[in-house]
């Protein structure tokens, strides 16, 4: 969901009055609202107001846990659902606020959040990225930090995703890398669910490159390393870079940050066909520690894994946008064989 478009002069009044139309509220009055981390029992109950206290003690629990990385598994998903007396769906519309208070949009001050449900049964949220200072083209969209979560997390495929709008014509496309059929439910809080294909007719699609599947299931490259590293890092990397989509660029890639909590997010490079709506590995290694609750502060080591002589390089553009948010880490480039 873009901040732009018909919204180019946005203004932060403007942006709360678009959300709040649509039902939700922005979390807080701030670019980062998770910054300090997950949010206490009072911030959830400002932000799921209409949640049952049972289902907020719930959610807190789920986000107290020190693995917490922005999945809801399957039964904790359908136990919320029971508790609120609502489809998972519709559960997925209510956690919006939730997803949307991770945002971190210093440049739009427009907050997206989005939630993905798996084939599993799990939920995954996501919220719009910016980088200070950098090109908007490094943006991440709130359907495109779920949609990653999601399969950062090995979904096979994704039936649905809620969001606060019409998604965007960037993230329509990146959607139907993750489901080529356009099968994929749109559900917003406004109007009925809708597939993709309905929003996305005649769609530039994998096939149109001669691919006969999309992103999902994941599908694993073999790489090893030239040079041996017993670094923790370094291994999430490489298993990251394993399991990027990069059928058109044949350049797959992988990143993997690790927080001065110790917690390592790793990030695979998904590739789009219409190719600029595609993500970084850098890009979904932020979205993981975002949603994780994290912030740039705690980055203390980054690696990037990618194969040797391969079309692309991530190099420039991850040590780009490092240098933007965590200038004093130093980025490592280890270079992989098929």
């Amino acid at each position: 969901m873009s901040p732009f478009g018909d919204r180019t002069h946005m203004t932060r009044r403007t942006a709360l009055a678009v959300l709040t139309s649509a039902g939700l509220a922005l979390a807080a009055e701030h670019a980062f609202p998770m910054s300090a981390g997950q949010p206490g029992q009072d911030a959830l109950l400002k932000l799921l107001p209409k949640f049952t206290e049972k289902s907020r003690a719930m959610l807190r629990r789920l986000l107290d846990d020190p693995k917490y990385g922005g999945q809801i598994s399957a039964a904790d998903a359908a136990a919320l659902a029971k508790l609120e007396n609502t489809s998972v769906d519709q559960l997925m519309v209510n956690l919006l606020p939730l997803a949307q208070s991770y945002s971190h949009a210093p440049i739009s001050n427009f907050f997206v959040g989005a939630v993905a449900r798996g084939a599993s049964g799990s939920l995954y949220t996501g919220a719009n990225i910016e980088i200070p200072g950098q090109c908007l083209g490094f943006s991440v969209h709130a359907e495109q930090a779920a949609l990653s979560n999601a399969y950062m997390h090995a979904e096979p495929s994704v039936p649905a995703l809620a969001i606060g709008g019409a998604p965007c014509g960037h993230c329509r496309q990146f959607i139907d890398e993750m489901s080529p059929d356009g099968e994929i439910l749109i559900v917003t809080p406004s109007k009925p669910p809708m597939k993709l294909s309905s929003i996305l007719p005649s769609a530039f699609g994998p096939a149109a490159l001669g691919m006969t599947h999309g992103a999902l299931p994941v599908q694993e490259t073999k790489l090893a390393l030239f040079h041996d590293s017993s670094d923790p890092v370094a291994t999430a990397a490489l298993d990251a870079a394993s399991h990027s989509y990069a059928p058109y660029s044949k350049s797959p890639a992988g990143v993997a940050v690790r927080s001065s909590r110790g917690r390592i997010y790793r990030g695979s490079y998904i590739e789009s066909v219409a190719f600029n709506p595609s993500l970084s590995p850098l890009q979904v290694a932020l979205a993981a520690l975002i949603a994780a609750g994290e912030t740039y502060s705690a980055i203390s080591a980054v690696t990037l894994v990618e194969a040797q002589d391969a079309k692309i390089s991530q190099k420039a553009v991850t040590g780009t946008v490092l240098r933007a948010i965590a200038p004093e880490v130093q980025l490592v480039v280890l270079a992989a064989r098929t």
